[in-house]
């Protein structure tokens, strides 16, 4: 009579031979690995949620000129004008003029306008491609409690152009403005 090996188990579907003691440590190894993966992944959460990212109590925002402390002109206009369009299309909030009549105020100060050298010429050395970089710092108050929504956040963002491509200093400003102001709406959602 021959005597069977306990110590392996032979599987048909790979043609080898397993050890049962790792087999059953593996088996109970995936086991917890799922149970602890489902406790921790869904603790927290109770499913998916239509909720606006924007906080509710606000209906209307004024928005006051954003201040200039350098001495290149005309930014100010173009940051405030994109960023009153990007909060009239991104959020559920409408732009009121009077103060009195709005539920927020958003106001600021462009503290920086940099430009620098991206790229030059091997030979010639003239600059190929130029950044505009804008730094802000921006407020979010709320007019019926006081809370200050965003406090002094500093914002900064930056665009490219070239001379090459007939672009200049104004359109890399515009495209920087229209980055800033999507930060400056992005702030204005809730932390989750």
């Amino acid at each position: 009579m021959k005597k069977i090996n306990f110590k392996y188990i032979y599987t048909y579907s790979t043609g080898k031979c397993i050890n049962p003691g790792a087999l059953l440590l593996l088996c109970s190894y995936a086991v917890v690995c799922l149970t602890l993966s489902a406790l921790c992944g869904c603790a927290a959460m109770s499913g998916y949620s239509n909720k606006s990212l924007f906080p509710d109590d606000v209906q209307s925002v004024c928005l006051d000129m954003f201040d200039n402390q350098t001495f290149r002109r005309g930014i100010e206009y173009e940051l405030s004008d994109a960023l009153s369009k990007r909060i009239e299309t991104e959020t559920p909030y409408k732009i009121v003029s009077d103060r009195n009549l709005a539920d927020t105020v958003i106001s600021g100060q462009i503290v920086s306008i940099g430009e620098s050298a991206l790229s030059t010429e091997r030979e010639t050395g003239r600059i190929l491609e130029k950044e505009v970089e804008l730094i802000a710092i921006v407020n979010w108050k709320n007019l019926n409690t006081g809370e200050l929504l965003i406090d002094n956040q500093t914002v900064s963002s930056a665009a490219s152009y070239s001379e090459y491509q007939m672009q200049d200093f104004k359109y890399g400003s515009s495209l920087a403005a229209n980055k800033m102001a999507r930060k400056i709406v992005e702030l204005m959602e809730e932390k989750w």
